[in-house]
């Protein structure tokens, strides 16, 4: 065999081999259907009540989906059924009005008892449940049912799920209402109802034309709770032959997420130009100017120093008195026996020797007020001084 032919039977053998493999994993491998769960979408994630829409349109209704009660006025309130499921602590007297009307008018009206009733107050922060005059407890304060009530709780299959009695209907229908909760009635104005153990999670009540329906919570018609037992039967039991409008409020991106996200690279240069927008405002403008040599002072310095620190610690009253002792040293040189002089013929002796009226003399000259003097008040005192002494 030449040195030519012997590369080419390697690869020969090579070939056949792999196909011999390839020919065996082909005739031992099993195919076989596998499902991957990559979760819920972000539709599901973003809308809790999906699934809800997605059954009850099953169902033949009409549903849709709003986040505020601007949409109140375009609903017709025959047949249709409104549910608030979201927060509503922010609900004005105005739309409550509006909202009883609407279900006045004919409109079914469901919607979530978010608070608990005070009984020293006599409301409870729900203003929507206190006007259609129910109450919501905490069912770990209610009492424990007679014993008759108790041996019938023993044989319940589902004691802490909510039942749902139907006429002609041998089994109650049951939903996972929480059981935290409980509806009151003082009023005995509801017409239907739902119980747990020992609570109420459920009522329905007429109004006008139309009905109102309070629960205790609307987490059993959230994703993945409204396929358990009948939470999603009550849904389409308690909207049926309607049109459906939820109102919540879905989670949305932020404006800055989604800046974040998609143009990071321009947050950035955004930050950095208002950052250098700050530093150009903060700049000095000009050098900074070193303080002087101590023993390079002036003597206009030093005196500006000296008369703050007078100032500060005598105040004015002794600068205004070394003045006047000055101008009194100066008219007892020039008129002997001045001081043996009364008040009066003092001022008279000055004005002479001065030339100054003697009002300018008695306000310069007169005894100081304790109170303290204005700056401008201060300078003209001064300036009327100095005018004396300056004569004299």
């Amino acid at each position: 065999m030449s040195r030519r032919t012997w590369p080419l039977m390697l690869g020969v053998l090579i070939a056949v081999l792999l196909a011999a493999l390839s020919t065996w994993l082909y005739l031992k491998a099993t195919p076989y259907p596998a499902e991957i769960d990559h979760g819920p979408s972000p539709e599901a994630q973003a809308n809790p009540y999906l699934a809800a829409e997605h059954f009850l349109r099953k169902q033949g209704l009409t549903v849709s989906h709003a986040n505020s009660l601007d949409i109140l006025p375009s609903l017709e309130p025959h047949q249709h059924s409104l549910l608030l499921l979201g927060d509503r602590y922010n609900m004005t007297p105005r739309q409550i009005d509006q909202v009883m009307n609407w279900a006045r008018a004919g409109g079914r009206l469901l919607f979530v008892a978010q608070s608990l009733w005070d009984e020293k107050t006599g409301q409870s922060n729900d203003r929507l449940l206190d006007r259609v005059q129910l109450h919501q407890s905490l069912g770990k304060d209610l009492k424990d049912p007679p014993p008759d009530n108790q041996n019938g709780s023993a044989n319940d299959p589902y004691p802490k799920l909510t039942k749902l009695y139907l006429e002609n209907e041998d089994a109650p229908a049951y939903a996972t209402f929480d059981t935290a909760f409980h509806l009151e009635d003082p009023k005995n104005l509801a017409q239907a109802w739902a119980n747990s153990g020992k609570a109420t999670h459920m009522m329905q009540l007429s109004h006008g034309l139309g009905s109102i329906i309070v629960v205790t919570d609307a987490d059993l018609w959230k994703t993945p709770a409204i396929d358990q037992y009948d939470n999603a039967w009550l849904l389409w039991y308690l909207t049926a032959d309607t049109h459906v409008t939820l109102l919540y409020d879905t989670e949305h991106d932020s404006l800055w997420t989604l800046l974040l996200r998609y143009f990071p690279q321009a947050l950035g240069a955004l930050i950095a130009l208002i950052g250098l927008g700050f530093w150009h405002v903060g700049v000095r403008h000009g050098p900074i100017q070193a303080p002087p040599s101590k023993a390079r002072r002036q003597l206009q310095e030093h005196l500006r120093a000296s008369a703050d620190f007078m100032w500060r610690r005598n105040g004015q009253h002794n600068l205004l008195q070394g003045l006047q002792q000055d101008i009194l040293r100066r008219v007892r040189r020039r008129h002997p026996g001045y001081d043996q002089l009364g008040v009066t013929e003092q001022w008279l002796v000055l004005a002479r020797l001065t030339g100054q009226p003697t009002l300018a003399i008695s306000q310069a000259m007169g005894p100081r007020p304790k109170q303290r003097f204005t700056s401008a008040e201060f300078s003209r005192q001064v300036a009327q001084l100095q005018t004396l002494r300056n004569a004299l």
